[in-house]
């Protein structure tokens, strides 16, 4: 990732705020493509690692980037609809600092290169902006620019051996004509036809 260029973070961000403000109340119990998260969970989880990722880009190391993930449920801030748009605002203005891409940082308990981190958290926001929209009936299209790189952190990680195949689980096929973003999920061990009545 050295040499990586700065990746604007606002229209991904902004995507999946709006996203995050069409989600109905009724739907916050209903089931995501993450098995472990309903929609609460996920958008808990959202605020986590956008904080996480905001403070990644500061070096503004502690709790929030030492956590790995998984280690709790997420919890849902009760004003979340005003909190999580804050938050993702914060981690995209965070990563437009040039120096935020260079040296080392740390996020999920990992220390890796700032580069890395702020490809990671694109990937996060792409993958999970899919999540949040499959699951709540809402339509998707990513940033183009936040999407390739996502795809491109997850093709390399799919090819490294010594991860089994995938960084985040067993990859999940695709047909030979799916678009970049079904690659991108796939990749990231989501059925790309998912919907909540799968997982009835």
């Amino acid at each position: 990732m050295t040499g990586t260029a700065i990746l604007d973070l606002r229209p991904q961000v902004r995507v999946v705020a709006g996203l995050v403000a069409a989600v109905p109340e009724a739907g916050l119990a209903g089931p995501t493509p993450c098995p472990a998260y309903t929609v609460a969970g996920l958008l808990g989880h959202l605020a986590g690692l956008a904080a996480a990722f905001r403070d990644a880009a500061r070096k503004d190391l502690g709790a929030t980037t030492g956590t790995p993930p998984g280690t709790a449920v997420p919890v849902l801030p009760a004003c979340w609809r005003e909190e999580l748009p804050g938050v993702l605002g914060e981690l995209a203005e965070a990563w437009r600092d040039p120096a935020a891409w260079s040296g080392m940082t740390r996020a999920g308990g990992v220390d890796l290169p700032g580069s890395v981190a702020a490809v990671v958290a694109a990937d996060e926001l792409v993958v999970h902006g899919w999540d949040l929209a499959r699951a709540t009936g809402q339509e998707y299209v990513p940033d183009p620019a936040a999407l390739r790189a996502s795809y491109g952190f997850l093709r390399e990680a799919a090819q490294d051996v010594g991860r089994g195949g995938g960084f985040f689980g067993a990859v999940v096929s695709v047909s030979e004509g799916a678009v970049l973003l079904e690659w991108a999920v796939g990749l990231r061990g989501r059925d790309p036809v998912w919907t909540p009545l799968l997982s009835l």
